[in-house]
């Protein structure tokens, strides 16, 4: 038999024979498969151009701010801007009226709104107003949950020290809304030993009360509404807050309170707070008050929210909230 002939009939045998059919089948196989994983492991580092992309985009700190190969700045230091798109968004409190408050349809509505409403126009933004409780309002500036806080708080150097404050756009004086029965004319009367004064927590009526009130009990409630409360139904002998807000709540209560004012006080300043640092919002904010004030804007927001109490300041010869001279 020819060589050629031998090998033809070998190769015959071997391609009938199961048993080699599934060897060879298992090896050629497992070749395969290691060639696959071999092209798959070539750059064991991660993702397109070396970067690391195991597991998920990182740590929540890391997509909320912190330091990635690629998440958005979302720095709390006061120097971080905000493209056109992004709205800036305003703390308030709304439960001041006239100034931070709601209309009949829940939206947010008062002088502070109608002054941060002038603001994005003047600067061509958009806003968005978040309802933020009092204690709640400077650290939404530090943590960056807020661009502009303006709920007629007051510049004191205690603030000054954690946020930015504008130039002020108001003042006020404080005021005594005292219980009818409660025998108080003065402010020498309410610090006495054995009266109850209510003041809100947090508020400059409540920093005057603990420096000059040493004599009296102070019951610290979390609004102002639950402080006339007190008053009203012989609880508190007093509540010390800003002169306009004793006014309104003495008309409201006149059967149960008295309004006392106290003399010889040093105007509180009001001003818009931003994040410390953040010069670029600080210096816009100025720029603008100064240019609403020189257009008569406070003259319009006084007709259209104080009237009545304009009237009333005047008759009692108290300094007006928008009358920033000295």
């Amino acid at each position: 038999m020819k060589k050629t002939d031998l090998k033809k009939i070998l190769l015959k045998k071997t391609l009938l024979n199961p048993s080699l059919i599934k060897k060879t089948a298992a090896v050629c196989f497992t070749l395969l498969f290691v060639f696959v994983l071999a092209g798959c492991g070539g750059d064991t580092s991660g993702g397109k151009d070396g970067q690391d992309t195991s597991g998920s985009a990182g740590t929540r700190d890391q997509a909320d701010g912190q330091e990635d190969s690629g998440g958005k700045d979302t720095q709390t230091d006061g120097s971080s801007t905000k493209t056109d798109e992004e709205p800036l968004v305003v703390a308030m409190e709304l439960a001041y009226p006239p100034f931070e408050t709601r209309d009949d349809a829940g939206d947010p509505a008062g002088v502070s709104v109608d002054l941060m409403n002038a603001f994005a126009e003047y600067a061509g933004k958009n806003i968005r107003i978040e309802n933020t409780a009092w204690d709640g309002l400077i650290p939404s500036l530090r943590t960056g949950a807020a661009d502009i806080v303006i709920s007629s708080m007051t510049i004191t150097e205690e603030r000054k020290e954690q946020i930015d404050f504008s130039d002020p756009y108001a003042n006020a004086l404080l005021a005594i809304l005292a219980g009818a029965d409660s025998g108080i004319s003065s402010i020498e009367d309410l610090g006495r030993e054995g009266k109850t004064v209510a003041v809100k927590s947090g508020s400059t009526g409540h920093m005057y009360a603990q420096k000059n009130l040493t004599g009296a009990k102070l019951l610290i409630l979390p609004d102002e509404s639950a402080c006339v409360t007190e008053v009203a139904q012989g609880r508190a002998d007093g509540f010390i807050y800003d002169q306009l807000t004793i006014y309104r709540n003495w008309q409201n209560n006149p059967d149960t309170t008295s309004a006392v004012f106290i003399p010889f006080q040093d105007p509180e300043k009001w001003g818009i707070a931003v994040q410390k640092g953040n010069t670029q919002l600080l210096e816009q904010l100025n720029a603008f008050l100064a240019e609403f004030k020189e257009q008569g804007g406070y003259e319009d927001l006084t007709r259209k929210h104080l009237s009545e109490e304009k009237k009333a300041f005047d008759e009692l010869g108290f300094q007006w909230f928008f009358d920033m001279e000295e």
